[in-house]
């Protein structure tokens, strides 16, 4: 099948056990990144893929941002789909003990309560570093300027976690995506969001590509709409049960550098 755009997930896909590209991913998307356009696509932040889309030398394409929530052309956005502030302050009010972390994402600002252990190895995970201030004054400042939460992430202990996602779920189950991505993280988006209708969006504005020539690669749950309906959908060997079933094909672990590796072999 042909293959004309590249589509692929970071964590998880596409980074060595280093959290960092390899020299062969490296190698190999440089190779097609001059007739094949690659796109990174994931639930991180803009300042978060910034420093891997240099690294590839594909600063000049598109970026996928928050699921889907965010898209940027010429590093402008031309989709955005936040999370209202009075949904977050429900979060913050459930949450006034403050038994668990949240995180508050929007373009490329990520606003944390404190330094604690989870801001830290978020920083450490994505090279970026938060700003400090209370979630109300960031709730305030939002309602002012008419912004929002592109993602909110909620992490800490399991059991508090548990509790969170019930809340979330019970609350605003008909306009949030909830998505576990371990059991002490809770990713937040809005509903209307996914990775495939950034995609179609991309296909239809931006590249006037059809969608049966498209390969995308991934490895979770929030992946799965996006393989099914893409030309090839290919998961690595190292994605959950779920995403395999529904792969085109399977690749090595990204970890062996699986998405290069497809690439190699299938891209000429």
């Amino acid at each position: 099948m042909s293959h004309r755009i590249v589509f692929t997930d970071i964590d998880g896909t596409l980074l060595n056990p280093q959290r960092e590209l390899s020299d062969f991913t490296i190698s190999q998307i440089k190779r097609i990144k001059n007739t094949i356009p690659v796109v990174l696509i994931s639930s991180r932040m803009p300042d978060a893929m910034h420093h891997l889309q240099e690294e590839l030398e594909i600063q000049n394409q598109p970026l996928i941002c928050y699921n889907g929530g965010l898209i940027l052309v010429d590093q402008k956005p031309v989709h955005s789909t936040f999370i209202s502030p009075d949904i977050i302050e429900k979060i913050s009010n459930f949450n006034l003990e403050q038994k668990f972390h949240i995180s508050l994402y929007h373009n490329n600002d990520w606003f944390v309560p404190e330094m604690d252990f989870w801001a830290k190895r978020e920083a450490n995970n994505t090279k970026v570093n938060p700003v400090v201030k209370p979630i109300q004054n960031v709730i305030k400042e939002w309602r002012t300027n008419s912004k929002g939460a592109h993602k909110i992430m909620c992490m800490g202990e399991e059991a508090y976690i548990d509790q969170a996602y019930a809340f979330l779920e019970d609350s605003f189950g008909d306009t949030l995506h909830l998505y576990r991505s371990k059991p002490t993280y809770i990713e937040i988006a809005h509903k209307s969001i996914s990775k495939l209708t950034a995609i179609e969006i991309l296909l239809d504005t931006h590249f006037e590509i059809p969608i049966s020539e498209v390969v995308a690669f991934g490895d979770n749950y929030n992946d799965i709409d996006m393989l099914k309906a893409v030309g090839t959908g290919v998961a690595v060997a190292n994605a959950k049960p779920e995403t395999i079933e529904i792969a085109d094909t399977v690749t090595l672990e990204g970890k062996q550098d699986g998405v290069a590796t497809y690439i190699q072999k299938n891209i000429l």
